[in-house]
């Protein structure tokens, strides 16, 4: 037996900590991403010439000086493209690559020059005369709905009970608004396409995408093609979020109408600035809410009505928008509920997925509706929480009519208080608070209910690829997409588990429309819960053929073939594992197979609005502490304290990475993340100089992060683990809701703050200085 036998476990199973596969190419930057693949001689490069206003007719649009400009091969406009101008996700024809005969937003794409390098395509396309015949626009929810504007996509109803009649037989009603903002991408790396064109119809696009079944269909919709003629291939990319989910579409479909037009390879990479101007971000909402609740803040009505920015176009935002009514309970039962959304269109970008999908603005809803029971009743917001939760049957159903059967929010917020001593912490809090000193401190303990799987109930379907190959190693396909998440090694410790093979034996290649068909988007957390259990399927064709091979070659049973670190026992006799798959070659077994997985259980009718779209929950509580300047609004996060809920973690490490990563983007969102339009709809916040995404100083000064090590999922997921993408995103409400606390001191804790999100420093301040004058 060779040394590498000599071992009673293999390295790199399920439920171990193990460093991200590409983590040290990322930090000696040795990780390839779409700009870095080598261009063939004579490739081109496109850019956007992009409109400049908000809502306009396009009178005139003379392109002269573009096509004559240094370097430049040529332009593309709508006329140019030889299938169909539009590349909406959901096939509403709303969404055209090229404005036509009007522009719709400030950014909006109207043609793409073609030239030899980067810098003369990007420079060409600023040399466009266009003339304008403005059109009036509404940049916002509100004003749109003024302008009764519409909606890009139907509307939605949740209901159960009766919300109106129970209301009015409430002790205490409280009705009020609050505004949510949006947020940025603001992935490291952006939005590119490099296609290279192919005999026949054929075309290779490589891309940073999280949806390359998506991209090969909106390639071969706007070539007039059909899908397999085009390859869309993902190596990795530098960060997602849910920004590249159809984005990317736009960017796919200019580099392979121009590769295709030119026969020439074709790369298109907008800056910074322009990425963040003519592509969608989080939808920003205005929540019109009202609860009714008795004397102990214990919830008996609610109505809401959750108003988004979507844009000028659907993208996403049909979904988006019904997430956020799937999460406007968050982890509370609301016996009596009425919640309907409203998809307003508006002269902005199209916005689109963001992680969490909607679910944010859901769920910090819920948060201030407790808020405000809290503060209107006295007590501490962590027992109005307690008091709300979901419990036994008769307080386990959502406003979807799903029962909730594995709550483990109450175990997980107990745990969670007794370990980041909230009690102590809070009445030190206010101790320091009644001194009345300029420095305030707030306290929050918040928690998180959210559900598991696309609410379009087909994309939770999933497929792989994989060969062994007859030295031993083995090569591994899936139909996701590594955004940094882990996802490759996670797939990877599956197989890796069910050969009992090292996991350095497995290479994940890129993945490729060419391997793994009809794939559904990296997204809604889903990635290893779909791609897991596929590549799972597949490693056990494999392994069950191996089985009988031993027992028809060694004449035994299969009860007596055992699979052993990097070797197979059969009876007595172990063999390694590259020379048992050798045998198994030289007796014509079938060492390739292609694994599927679609998710069980689920089923959602969008019409009554009743079913059962999530497979499961996955849970979370954060506690918060924050101090606040209350002369200037500037504040500082002192400490945060989280437990979550991964089920039985594959890989522990990769985890806790992923929580921390969310809480501080979540933060992000709800503090320093402002984005901002001027009257005439141009995003003003478009680069990192004007819009503030976390830095590491603003990390808590005190951070601990703990996985709930005694969970497992009571659903047949990959090893019983669950999802760790989005839900922890919503954790960063607990340094909002601490804010909150901090400010209502001013007031002796009288009145609800009501900060809008962000919460800036300014808004901060502002709020201040309203309750001192209502004191």
């Amino acid at each position: 037996m060779r040394a590498d036998q000599d071992r009673d476990h293999i390295r790199g199973g399920v439920h171990t900590d193990l460093r991200h596969d590409s983590a040290i190419k990322h930090v000696t930057g040795r990780a390839d991403y779409c700009d870095d693949i080598p261009e063939p001689v004579g490739t081109l490069h496109a850019y956007l010439g992009l409109s400049e206003r908000a809502h306009a007719l396009i009178r005139d649009l003379d392109l002269s000086a573009v096509e004559t400009a240094p370097g430049v091969i040529g332009v593309l406009r709508a006329a140019d493209i030889p299938g169909v101008n539009d590349v909406s996700p959901t096939g509403r024809n709303d969404e055209p690559i090229f404005a036509e005969e009007k522009v719709e937003f400030w950014g909006q794409p109207m043609f793409a020059v073609v030239a030899e390098t980067r810098d003369a395509a990007r420079r060409a396309a600023k040399l466009a005369q266009v003339i304008y015949e403005d059109l009036p626009h509404a940049l916002d929810p509100i004003a749109a709905r003024e302008a009764d504007m519409g909606y890009v996509t139907p509307p939605l109803t949740l209901k159960r009970g009766d919300a109106k009649s129970a209301m009015e037989k409430a002790p205490h009603v409280i009705k009020a608004q609050m505004k949510v903002g949006g947020q940025d991408h603001l992935y490291l790396e952006g939005h590119i396409a490099f296609a290279i064109p192919g005999e026949d119809e054929d075309v290779m696009v490589h891309s940073s995408t999280q949806h390359p079944t998506e991209a090969q269909h909106m390639v071969a919709h706007v070539l007039g093609v059909p899908s397999n003629a085009v390859t869309v291939n993902v190596r990795r990319m530098g960060g997602g979020f849910g920004g590249k989910e159809t984005q990317m579409n736009l960017f796919c479909s200019v580099a392979a109408v121009a590769a295709k037009k030119w026969n020439r390879a074709v790369k298109i990479r907008p800056d910074r600035d322009d990425d963040m101007s003519a592509t969608g971000k989080r939808h920003d909402f205005v929540i019109d809410y009202e609860v009714g609740f008795d004397d102990d803040g214990r919830i008996l009505a609610v109505s809401g009505d959750f108003a988004a920015r979507c844009g000028f176009s659907s993208d996403l935002s049909g979904p988006v928008t019904d997430r956020a009514l799937f999460h406007a309970d968050n982890a509370y039962f609301y016996p009596n509920v009425l919640l309907n959304s409203h998809p307003i269109k508006t002269n902005t970008v199209s916005n689109t997925a963001f992680r969490g999908f909607g679910g944010p603005q859901g769920v910090i809803a819920a948060e201030r509706i407790i808020e405000e029971i809290a503060y209107h009743r006295g007590l501490d917001s962590l027992e109005v929480r307690k008091r709300n939760f979901y419990g036994d049957k008769g307080r386990d159903v959502t406003p979807y009519h799903q029962t909730v059967e594995d709550n483990v929010a109450p175990r997980i917020v107990d745990e969670l208080e007794a370990s980041a001593d909230y009690q102590t912490r809070l009445k030190a809090v206010k101790d320091w608070n009644s001194k009345g000193g300029i420095i305030r401190k707030g306290i929050a303990l918040t928690p998180v209910k959210f559900g598991i799987s696309f609410t379009a109930t087909w994309y939770n379907q999933a497929g792989a690829l994989l060969h062994i190959y007859s030295d031993g190693s083995i090569h591994l396909n899936h139909g996701g997409t590594e955004m940094g998440q882990g996802l490759n090694t996670k797939v990877a410790q599956v197989v890796s588990d069910e050969f009992q093979v090292d996991i350095d034996k497995i290479k994940i290649t890129k993945t490729t429309t060419e391997k793994v068909p009809n794939t559904s988007a990296t997204a809604a957390s889903s990635g290893t819960d779909l791609n897991g259990m596929a590549a799972l399927d597949a490693a056990t064709q494999i392994r069950d053929r191996l089985i009988a091979f031993a027992v028809e070659r060694w004449q035994t049973e299969p009860a007596k073939v055992h699979f052993k670190a990097n070797a197979i026992e059969v009876g007595s006799e172990m063999i390694p594992f590259a020379d048992f798959i050798r045998e198994a070659y030289m007796a014509r077994v079938h060492l390739s197979a292609a694994g599927f997985y679609k998710t069980p259980k689920i089923h959602w009718d969008r019409a009554t609005g009743k079913g059962r779209p999530f497979y499961y929950y996955a849970y979370g509580a954060a506690c918060s502490e924050v101090s606040v300047d209350t002369l200037t609004g500037e504040y500082r996060v002192e400490r945060t304290d989280i437990l979550h809920d991964v089920g039985k973690s594959l890989n522990p490490i990769i985890d806790k990475g992923q929580i921390e990563g969310a809480f501080i983007q979540g933060m992000g969102w709800l503090t320093t993340e402002e984005l901002w339009w001027d009257d005439r709809g141009q995003l003003r916040t478009h680069a990192p100089s004007t819009y503030k995404i976390p830095l590491a100083s603003d990390r808590p000064r005190t951070f601990n992060v703990e996985l709930a090590n005694w969970s497992e999922n009571k659903e047949k997921t990959i090893k019983r683990s669950k999802a760790v993408g989005e839900p922890p995103f919503m954790l960063g409400i607990s340094v909002f809701e601490a804010l909150s606390h901090a400010v209502a001191s001013v007031s002796d804790y009288s009145a609800s703050p009501r900060l809008d999100a962000p919460a800036t420093p300014e808004r901060v301040l502002m709020a201040i200085e309203r309750l001192k004058r209502e004191a």
